[in-house]
């Protein structure tokens, strides 16, 4: 798949979206990449996952045991990852704060794990998913997201593979533009 073609799935789910974003990371934005909308349409989810998949090198999807994502927006892509690879895919949930295994899932002592996330802005939720997996004894081999935001300020210890990567620029709290400060913030991510 294109960056174009992503692009197109995107627009054609109405899941690129414009205004004053405060994203999960903190920062703000002015464009906003609604996955829960591009997700929503299963076989359009199921053609993302698949390009997706196909950017993993044959040697290290042939490694991988097990498909990992934060819930809430890793969920359904890392599920279709699942089905692409034909995997088992779970997921970690963050009860109190910090993100841990629920529901009687589990990842068994040097289990090679693919870690699934929807956008990745600062990477922050990624490395602390990772620790997360580590501390129950998997192993992230790689990790992958539909979107890169990080504009390659986001680092990971394993091979990191997305479809496509939008570097519309973000602010902290005390860089946000005049212009950008002037319009109402919404909050649509998972986390309030």
């Amino acid at each position: 798949m294109t960056e174009e073609e992503v692009l197109s799935e995107f627009r054609n789910a109405n899941a690129l979206l414009e205004g004053h974003f405060l994203l999960s990371s903190g920062r703000h934005s002015a464009h906003y990449l609604q996955c829960a909308r591009v997700l929503m349409d299963p076989y359009r989810a199921s053609r993302l996952a698949n390009a997706l998949a196909k950017k993993i090198p044959r040697e290290t999807r042939a490694k991988i045991d097990l498909v990992v994502s934060p819930a809430m927006g890793g969920l359904i892509i890392g599920h279709e990852m699942g089905r692409a690879l034909e995997l088992n895919a779970i997921f970690l949930e963050r009860p109190t704060g910090t993100f841990e295994l629920r529901r009687g899932f589990e990842i068994s002592a040097g289990q090679k794990v693919l870690l699934m996330e929807d956008v990745v802005t600062t990477g922050l939720s990624s490395r602390q998913a990772m620790d997360a997996v580590k501390a129950v004894g998997g192993e992230v081999i790689c990790f992958g997201s539909l979107v890169d935001r990080s504009a390659g300020s986001a680092q990971f210890d394993v091979p990191f593979h997305s479809l496509i990567a939008l570097n519309f620029p973000t602010y902290a709290e005390d860089e946000v533009p005049a212009e950008l400060a002037a319009v109402e913030i919404t909050k649509p991510g998972s986390r309030k």
